[in-house]
């Protein structure tokens, strides 16, 4: 999928699988696998992480891989066990790519460190933070402001705003942004909205106290 931003077309980031956004088959999750373990795997191993495929594609991608030296297989008895060989000069960029979520998270808690209005509280939710989503999913926000900050105060919407056009520029997903305030997450509570319960099992914290930690204020 593609998104538009300022009449720029971007390719939109697989939030599930962000290194599907340079490798757009079935190497991308097996890669992704590989580089986050130094451990051999089995194929079955290496399916069952990878989510994606059929187990029969995951073992020709990886016959494919040792075939070409970026992965190694050690054979034994039973199973055959495949490791990321990391001495191949490919690796470095592979593990680059493999490394995308955890830069997107850094630029967020970089962006949202320099604000002029500090936040109580910015977390993941929803399909990015689970990684269950896809490329068309949206990367959304929660923010908590702090107390004395109104729903129209200039420098706090200008930096919200501002986040908000710097993940749809680094990703090409949009990026939607919930913005509550303790008083409202309060309401959210004594409501039971069932979005409380998807941002506390969602969350991925990126800056701040962890929203069990605010609530427990309440």
């Amino acid at each position: 999928m593609t998104n538009h931003l300022n009449g720029i077309v971007f390719i939109n980031m697989d939030v599930s699988h962000p290194i599907r956004s340079a490798i757009p088959t079935l190497d991308a999750p097996v890669l992704e696998v590989l580089a986050g373990t130094t451990r051999g795997l089995s194929g079955r191993e290496i399916h069952r992480l990878a989510k994606s495929g059929s187990l029969t594609g995951v073992q020709l991608v990886l016959a494919r891989m040792v075939a070409h030296g970026l992965v190694s297989a050690e054979e034994h008895p039973s199973v055959t066990l495949y490791a990321a060989n990391r001495e191949h000069l490919a690796w470095p960029a592979i593990e680059e790519l493999a490394g995308i979520r955890a830069r997107l998270l850094g630029r967020i808690r970089e962006a949202v460190a320099a604000w002029p209005v500090a936040p109580l509280h910015v977390s993941l939710f929803g399909s990015a933070a689970r990684r269950d989503g896809d490329a068309e999913s949206d990367i959304d926000v929660l923010i908590v402001r702090p107390d004395g900050v109104g729903d129209d105060d200039e420098a706090w919407e200008s930096q919200v705003g501002a986040l908000r056009a710097a993940v749809g520029s680094w990703t090409g997903n949009r990026c939607q942004s919930f913005v509550i305030d303790r008083v409202r997450l309060a309401a959210h509570l004594d409501a039971k909205d069932p979005l409380v319960e998807n941002w506390l099992r969602d969350e991925v914290l990126i800056v701040g106290e962890r929203l069990e930690a605010i609530i427990e204020t309440l």
